[in-house]
Parts: structure tokens; C-alpha cells; sequence
């Protein structure tokens, strides 16, 4: 289903999440119904069921007659999250280790294809990245787990990703990476995702 096929609310609400995501609107960022409701050429109502709907989900606070603000990274949030992402992909990386070489040479192909055939958008070039990495575990309960997690990866960590040299180092750090689990060097991948959530956190903070 086409973006323009979708419920009007549903619209205004994707749009909404995809620019709260992306760090277009970083925390603090004061939205108006109408402004949203002309962006998009639609009526306020969906705009504010929208709003509702992102306001549960902790992303919005409501304001009567104000709009809505963009909700800041509470303090801690940045690290607790990309602490669980590393949980995750050390998990991953474990478990292909306890497969065998070949599994991580296999998952390390996988990884250099997405590398060299990367999405132009850095936030979906990495979400495609780490998915990879954990879909090649062979655990879809790590995989479903992890995906939950994204949105909220996604938002702590845009700010860091938004210009062109974020994505850049990124993505040398993705390579490096891939290259470990091609060697196969296990500790050494279990070590650069440590090192790739830090630089992650160095930059959000």
C-alpha cells in the first residue's frame, strides 16, 4: 500500500514519526497542527489524531491551543539504549560464532553486500546493516526483540548520523566490522560493535 492509499490519520502520522526519527525535529521542536495539516494537504483532524497517537507512544507532548512538542531525550536514554543494542549484536555475533567459521564468514558476505550496496539514507543504510547482523544469527526472537528497539536506536542516535561525514564513519565502521567476522575474528567484531556504540554515544552526547 502507497503512502497517499493510506488512512489520512495514518498519513499524518507516518509523516510525523519519520521526521521525529530522522532528527528533523529534534527535542524541544515546538509543531503545529495547521502547519503539519498544510505540508501534507490535509484537515487538522487527522493531524491531531496523529499527534494523539505519537503522545502515547512518549514521542509528543500535548499543548491546548499551543501544538505539540517535540519530547527531549531524557538524560541516560541515549546510553541505555545503544547499551541493549550492543547486548544484542554481541548475542548475534555469539551465536554465529558457535556455528562455526563458516557461519561467520557467510554472515560477513552478507554484511559487505549491504556495505557496498548501501541504502543513500543513513538511517536506513544502518537499520538495513544491523538487521542483517542479527537476521544471519538464525534467532527470530533476537531479531523481532531488536527490531522494537529500532525506533527508539533510531531517535538517540539521529542527531549523530544527519550529515554526510556521520554516514561516512558509519559506514567505515560497518566495513570494519564485516571484515572481522570475514577473518573470522569473533572477539575482535564483539569489540568494534562496543566501539561503534560508543562513537555513537560520543556524538549524541
Amino acid at each position: 500500500m502507497t503512502t497517499d492509499a493510506l488512512p489520512t490519520a495514518d498519513r499524518a502520522y507516518q509523516h510525523v514519526r519519520t521526521r521525529l526519527l530522522d532528527g528533523s525535529w529534534p527535542g524541544g521542536t515546538l509543531l503545529s497542527e495547521g502547519v503539519v495539516a498544510g505540508e501534507l494537504g490535509l484537515s487538522r483532524t487527522p493531524v491531531r489524531e496523529a499527534f494523539l497517537r505519537l503522545q502515547s507512544e512518549g514521542f509528543l507532548r500535548l499543548y491546548p491551543k499551543r501544538g505539540a512538542q517535540v519530547v527531549p531525550i531524557a538524560p541516560g536514554e541515549a546510553r541505555d539504549v545503544l547499551a541493549a543494542r550492543v547486548l544484542f549484536e554481541h548475542a548475534a555475533i555469539d551465536a554465529l560464532a558457535a556455528r562455526g567459521p563458516a557461519a561467520l564468514t557467510a554472515a560477513a558476505e552478507e554484511l559487505l553486500a549491504a556495505c557496498e550496496h548501501r541504502d543513500p539514507h543513513p538511517v536506513e543504510a544502518g537499520r538495513h546493516f544491523h538487521l542483517t547482523l542479527l537476521r544471519a544469527a538464525g534467532n527470530p526472537v533476537l531479531t523481532s526483540l531488536y527490531e522494537t528497539l529500532w525506533d527508539r536506536q533510531v531517535r538517540v542516535s539521529a542527531a549523530a548520523t544527519a550529515t554526510a561525514a556521520h554516514a561516512e564513519r558509519d559506514h567505515a565502521e560497518h566495513l570494519a566490522l564485516a571484515r572481522a567476522l570475514a577473518v573470522p575474528d569473533p572477539a575482535a567484531a564483539r569489540d568494534l560493535v562496543t566501539a561503534h556504540a560508543d562513537s555513537l554515544l560520543a556524538r549524541v552526547a
